[in-house]
């Protein structure tokens, strides 16, 4: 069982920034590839970031890409999305996500597709003002 909490969203002016942080328990979290997803109201969840289990290899959307950071701290089971320049699109409930049955034991192998990942978050929510 791996639980994930959220923390971090509120509302924030465009231009602006946040750092949104997930705790995961479980023993078994420093080998999990973890992601970020994102679902506006009506929308579609869509992938945002993803790390790989080591934090040596990260991968963006097209739609984040310079703008947002994904890191992770094995040490204390946690890993981060720092968003800057927000933008009134940004604005979504975000969730994280762990995948722990791999598709690929390798170091820089991190799933972008929501089915691939294993357990979810509550979400917590963006909103970016214009």
């Amino acid at each position: 069982q791996v639980q994930l909490v959220e923390s971090g969203g509120g509302l924030v002016q465009a231009g602006g920034s946040l750092r949104l942080s997930c705790a995961a328990s479980g023993r078994a979290f420093s080998s999990y590839p973890m992601g970020w997803f994102r679902q506006a109201p009506g929308g579609e969840r869509e992938f945002v970031a993803a790390i790989s289990w080591s934090g040596g290899n990260t991968y963006y959307a097209d739609s984040v890409k310079g703008r947002f950071t994904i890191s992770r701290d094995n040490a204390k089971n946690t890993v981060y999305l720092q968003m800057n320049t927000l933008k009134p699109e940004d604005t979504a409930v975000y969730y994280c996500a762990a995948d722990a049955t791999p598709t690929y034991f390798l170091s820089a192998y991190a799933p972008r597709t929501a089915t691939d990942f294993d357990f979810w978050g509550q979400g917590t929510q963006v909103t970016v003002s214009s």
